[in-house]
């Protein structure tokens, strides 16, 4: 499992040490918690944590409605599946 390292910075570090914490993010794949009056407010990433991040929560919500298909019986054998991925390609060739 992925642990993001986290660290807090107040509103002002933001505008007055971008640079720091855009650095920060970046070479130590740390998430930056940036809090307005003591409470949490935003989280800075870096771009490709972000990336990386959106497509393991994408991958999750494809494998949880896998599972929720398998658990209420909303599946088909295999091999019917392959016959209709070998009929779809055949159909695209035909058309070419």
């Amino acid at each position: 499992m992925l642990t993001l390292q986290e660290s807090i910075r107040p509103s002002a570090d933001l505008r007055n040490h971008y640079a720091e914490i855009s650095k920060q993010c970046k070479e130590n794949k740390e998430a930056v918690i940036i809090t307005v009056n003591g409470r949490g407010d935003t989280v800075a990433l870096s771009y490709e944590e972000y990336k990386n991040m959106k497509a393991r929560i994408e991958l999750l919500e494809v494998l949880a409605e896998a599972e929720d298909d398998v658990k209420n019986e909303r599946v088909a054998p295999i091999t019917e599946t392959f016959d209709d991925l070998r009929k779809m390609l055949q159909e695209d060739n035909d058309e070419v």
